[in-house]
């Protein structure tokens, strides 16, 4: 009898990608948009933002996003999540930059009410991954007040990554500027949004493969990740990344894990599985931290109050390893 599995087999090949995200701070053109509060980052701004400064760090991200992953799958990332983009035309300039444009990146953007104008996207490989379905999915908050507290959307993506349907949503919580147990209310709303959206994937699909990705401004073992959002369906590798020693971002001197990627559980089932999850980390090679002083380690961030320090991001990006079956 013929062995049918070897022959099935000889027609596969094994691939391994990488799915990342990176919170780019505060990426911004340098043009005033009335509509937000971008004053800062223009050339009459307290940051006097130009050209130049917009040209270099846009030079340093794509250095960085072409390398991550890299040591594991030998290319750039299939996907990766943003956060802090102003707009759709910053992410052009970023993708035609030298280091990532023979990438063949493409980009799903949507403007957010957010009240600076800062936006979540997804870049993604045009040759690894096809969108099928998009949208922005508004999170609504309300002030103590009762008056709309305008936020970033949540960007729905579901799409074809290398032969399997995936649903990404593309998240950045509310901050914790006005305190961590202040403002925790409002992450709590964003973990149950997310819960809703995943809730109706499933009830079309009890197989549904989602990734759910962000700068959460929580960590792991938050009320709002650890109640609200990961349950005994998802499985969160993030747990594992954080120590005090190590971290997506360092505030206080002291280490969090803030950037999260977060998987249903069919990416981490062993058998028959075409789409599978292999490990996670925190991208932080040495030329990406600040190299002296008293935040040595820490991530070199593009600016500390007004001092423009001309580094790439205040975040580390995080990423996962998946393999995938598929077609020769």
């Amino acid at each position: 009898m013929e062995d049918t599995s070897a022959f099935a087999k000889a027609q596969t090949k094994k691939i391994k990608c990488a799915i990342g995200f990176y919170n780019l701070e505060n990426l911004f053109d340098t043009k005033n948009d009335p509509a937000t509060l971008d004053d800062d980052f223009t050339p009459g701004g307290f940051k006097e933002w130009n050209s130049y400064k917009f040209d270099k760090k846009v030079k340093k991200l794509a250095k960085v996003i072409s390398k991550i992953g890299k040591k594991e799958t030998a290319a750039s990332p299939s996907l990766l999540g943003v956060a802090e983009v102003e707009n759709k035309a910053v992410l052009e300039a970023l993708i035609k930059t030298s280091k990532l444009d023979d990438e063949g990146y493409s980009i799903v953007h949507y403007d957010s009410p957010d009240e600076r104008g800062i936006d979540v996207a997804l870049l993604y490989k045009k040759k690894d991954f096809t969108v099928h379905k998009s949208e922005a999915v508004t999170l609504y908050l309300e002030t103590e007040e009762g008056d709309r507290d305008y936020t970033r959307d949540i960007l729905y993506v579901q799409g074809n990554l290398l032969g399997t349907e995936v649903h990404i949503l593309v998240n950045h919580w509310p901050s914790r500027r006005r305190g961590a147990n202040e403002t925790s209310h409002k992450r709590i709303k964003a973990a149950q949004k997310n819960r809703e959206l995943i809730d109706n994937l499933v009830a079309q699909n009890p197989e549904a493969r989602v990734i759910i990705m962000g700068d959460f401004n929580d960590g792991p073992h938050s009320e709002s990740i650890k109640k609200h959002l990961v349950k005994t369906d998802f499985y969160n590798p993030m747990l594992y990344l954080g120590t005090r020693y190590e971290g997506s971002l360092n505030y206080n001197y002291e280490w969090f894990i803030f950037d999260q990627i977060i998987f249903s559980n069919n990416f981490v089932r062993i058998y028959n599985n075409d789409l599978l999850y292999e490990k996670s980390d925190i991208y932080n090679d040495f030329y990406l931290t600040e190299y002296d002083g008293k935040f040595k380690g820490n991530p070199f961030r593009t600016y500390a109050g007004k001092n423009y320090l001309g580094g790439y991001s205040d975040h580390f990006p995080v990423y996962t390893i998946l393999t995938a079956t598929v077609k020769n």
